[in-house]
């Protein structure tokens, strides 16, 4: 089912499993896959900047999005297509669309500085991919340094019918979200499906400013989806207890270089990828570190007995 402006829920952004030399873990793809939906993720994003989209050639790209997207049988699965060339972007995503994908995602280039240049950006990047697939714009000033302002977002989305969700990571984002529900009360801008990242920092109240659900990569997406439902059904305070439970792992794991370190790391100690190795150039986590989220893990299990994670176990074998 393609992806629609309908969409809600959890999204996780899945990291790209690699063995230790650096070969694509094919396995572990298939248990990362079952695993978001065992927890109940309603879609899986891959190939997105946790996923270590630029490290791969476009046959390797290729190849790990086909193999999510096959796994996949309860969830829309979105494919980062971001690339230098509209010629790369149209291949994967037709690769990805042909697989069975809901949609893509696209993210501006860093190149991209006035309101004109990314509008036209966009443009361009929807009639590439085509005008029957679904596409995610990606707002992730603090990586991309392309800064879009509500107005920007609501010209991308009236002049691209296909562009159907926001990937919100602006920060600091949560009055973004409210001039965007702004504007669809007044009818100037049409449904959009808003979903947030940024590792969850801010989605106990990205929820109740409007968003729709999450589309980030904690280790611990049970939290995400939790969060998300919580806040939908107004239980404003158990939403946020929980959430403040894990707040400190969270930030842990947003550290800019070091957090997919720490996230393979869990997720590998959760017995869901079989290395937590990155491929080159990728930091490593150190000995030190690990006794820290192991610290941090023992304090989020006193309040969410699932993070209560016994000697590390492995997706090998």
């Amino acid at each position: 089912m393609k992806l629609t402006a309908d969409a809600t829920g959890t999204f996780a952004i899945a990291p790209t499993p690699f063995h230790d030399d650096g070969r694509i873990d094919e396995r572990s793809i298939d248990r990362l896959t079952d695993f978001y939906e065992e927890v109940g993720c309603d879609g899986v994003t891959v190939l997105g900047i946790m996923g270590e989209a630029p490290k791969l050639d476009a046959a390797e790209a290729e190849q790990v999005a086909v193999r999510f997207v096959k796994r996949a049988k309860k969830m829309q699965v979105i494919v980062g297509v971001s690339a230098p060339g509209f010629a790369t972007m149209r291949s994967l995503a037709k690769a990805s669309m042909d697989a069975g994908a809901a949609g893509v995602m696209i993210a501006p280039p860093p190149s991209l500085r006035t309101d004109d240049q990314i509008i036209g950006y966009f443009k361009q990047a929807a009639e590439a991919i085509g005008p029957d697939v679904p596409w995610v714009l990606q707002d992730y000033p603090l990586t991309l340094s392309v800064v879009f302002t509500p107005a920007v977002i609501r010209k991308i989305v009236t002049d691209n019918p296909n562009c159907v969700m926001l990937k919100h990571e602006d920060w600091p984002g949560l009055e973004k979200i409210s001039a965007l529900r702004s504007f669809q009360k007044d009818g100037s801008l049409r449904p959009l499906s808003i979903l947030c990242g940024n590792g969850g920092l801010f989605l106990d109240f990205e929820m109740e400013r409007g968003a729709d659900g999450a589309m980030t990569g904690y280790a611990f997406p049970e939290l995400l989806i939790d969060v998300v439902r919580l806040s939908k059904q107004g239980k404003r305070d158990a939403a946020h207890d929980l959430f403040d439970a894990h707040l400190p792992l969270i930030r842990y794991e947003q550290q800019p270089g070091a957090g997919l370190a720490v996230r393979k790391y869990v997720l590998q100690k959760r017995g869901v990828i079989a290395s937590s190795a990155q491929r080159k150039p990728g930091a490593t986590i150190t000995p030190a570190a690990k006794a820290e989220v192991e610290y941090l893990l023992s304090r989020v299990a006193r309040v969410d007995k699932r993070a209560n994670l016994g000697p590390q176990s492995s997706a090998a074998g």
